[in-house]
C-alpha cells in the first residue's frame, strides 16, 4: 500500500514538472515572439528619420498658427537630422488637412499641425471623417493665439455691445468673417447671437489672413480672428479690436476687454499641436516629442512667438491626449446648451 501510495506520488511530481515546463516554454515562445515583433519597430525607431518629414498644417498661409508651426518646426529640425517638407491645406477649421491625415502611413513621417479647434470644437459642428481618437498627439506648444472680434478702424463701432445693437436693429445685416466653421472663433459668436437674440451671418474662410483682409475691403462688416500677428494693423490705425475671446486680455491692447468682461460666459483657447495618425509606433512618438520639446528652445521660435504676443506652452503627447478628451466633452455640453445641430455636408 505504502508502495502505491509513493508512486502515484512520483507520477504527479511528474505531471506537476511536465506541466511547469510546458508553461516555461510557453513564455519563452510568447517573449520570443514578443521580441520578433518589438525588434523591428525599435530598430526602425532608432533609424528613425532617414528622410525629410513631411508636415501638413490645416490652414492659409500666413496666419498665427501656420507661422508658429513653421517656426517650431524649424527649431527642430536640427534635433531630427532631416527638414520638414511643410504643405498648407486649410478649410473646415483645419478639418480638411485632419481628414487627410488620418489616412496617412503612422511611419511618423506624415504629420499635422493645427490648433485644437479641429478634433474639439468642429466635430460637433459638422460631420466630419475622423474623431481625436484617429491621431496620436506628438506635443501641444502654445495656449493658442489671442483670438478677437475686428472690425475696420472706420467704422461706427467703438464696442462689442454697439455691434451687437446696430445687429438687432438690422438682422442679417452684419457679416462676419472665421478661419473656418465650427472653431471656436465661429461658435462664440453664435453664442453670442443666440444669447442676444440677434441674427448676423457668418462666412468662413481658410485661414485669418484672408478674412481680415475681405474685412479691410468692406466685404463683411467684422472678422473673428487670431488678432496677434495683425496687431501692426491696429497700432497703424487701420483695424479695431472690439473683444477678444480669450481668458485674458493682451499686453499690447491693455483697453481692449475679454468677452467675459463684457458679460458673456464665454472663454476660448485653443493650444497649438503636432500629431501623427493613430497607430504610429510609441518610440517614434517619443522621439519626435523630445525632437520638437527642444525646438521650442530655438531663439527664433521663441522670438516669433513673442512678436504675436503667443504663450509658450509645453504639453506632453500624453497631457495633449488629455487635453483633447477632456475638452472634446466639455466643447460638447455648450453645443448641447446652446442647441446646435450638426451640419451635414
Amino acid at each position: 500500500m505504502q508502495y502505491q501510495d509513493e508512486l502515484t506520488e512520483r507520477r504527479l511530481q511528474k505531471m506537476s514538472t511536465r506541466q511547469e515546463t510546458r508553461l516555461e516554454m510557453s513564455g519563452k515562445i510568447f517573449l520570443l515572439g514578443l521580441l520578433f515583433v518589438l525588434i523591428p519597430v525599435l530598430s526602425f525607431a532608432q533609424q528613425f528619420p532617414s528622410k525629410p518629414i513631411n508636415l501638413l498644417i490645416g490652414f492659409a498661409p500666413g496666419g498665427g498658427i501656420d507661422l508658429s508651426i513653421r517656426a517650431v518646426a524649424y527649431g527642430t529640425e536640427k534635433h531630427l537630422g532631416y527638414p520638414f517638407v511643410i504643405s498648407n491645406k486649410g478649410g473646415g477649421g483645419g478639418s480638411t488637412a485632419l481628414g487627410i491625415n488620418s489616412k496617412e502611413s503612422p511611419d511618423g513621417y506624415h504629420l499635422f499641425g493645427g490648433s485644437s479647434d479641429g478634433v474639439v470644437y468642429v466635430p460637433h459642428y459638422r460631420e466630419v471623417t475622423y474623431t481625436y481618437e484617429d491621431f496620436v498627439p506628438i506635443l501641444a506648444f502654445a495656449k493658442g493665439a489671442h483670438v478677437g472680434l475686428m472690425v475696420r478702424a472706420d467704422s461706427p463701432w467703438k464696442t462689442l455691445k454697439e455691434l451687437v445693437e446696430h445687429a438687432r436693429k438690422n438682422p442679417g445685416a452684419v457679416t462676419y468673417g472665421s478661419s473656418g466653421a465650427g472653431m471656436a472663433m465661429h461658435i462664440v459668436m453664435e453664442y453670442i447671437g443666440l444669447k442676444e437674440g440677434i441674427k448676423w451671418t457668418h462666412v468662413p474662410y481658410k485661414g485669418s489672413a484672408e478674412s481680415f483682409k475681405d474685412m479691410l475691403g468692406g466685404h463683411i462688416t467684422a472678422a473673428s480672428l487670431g488678432v496677434h500677428q495683425l496687431i501692426d494693423h491696429v497700432k497703424a490705425g487701420r483695424a479695431r479690436v472690439l473683444a477678444l475671446w480669450g481668458a485674458s486680455r493682451m499686453k499690447s491692447l491693455p483697453d481692449v476687454p475679454t468677452v467675459k468682461e463684457v458679460g458673456y460666459d464665454f472663454v476660448a483657447e485653443n493650444p497649438f499641436f503636432i500629431a501623427s495618425p493613430k497607430g504610429t509606433p510609441q518610440p517614434i512618438v517619443k522621439k519626435l516629442e523630445e525632437a520638437f520639446h527642444k525646438g521650442m528652445e530655438d531663439p527664433k521660435f521663441r522670438e516669433t512667438m513673442a512678436k504675436m504676443e503667443m504663450e509658450i506652452a509645453f504639453m506632453s503627447s500624453e497631457e495633449t491626449r488629455r487635453f483633447f478628451e477632456e475638452d472634446y466633452l466639455r466643447v460638447g455640453k455648450v453645443f448641447k446648451d446652446l442647441k446646435i445641430t450638426k451640419v451635414k455636408e
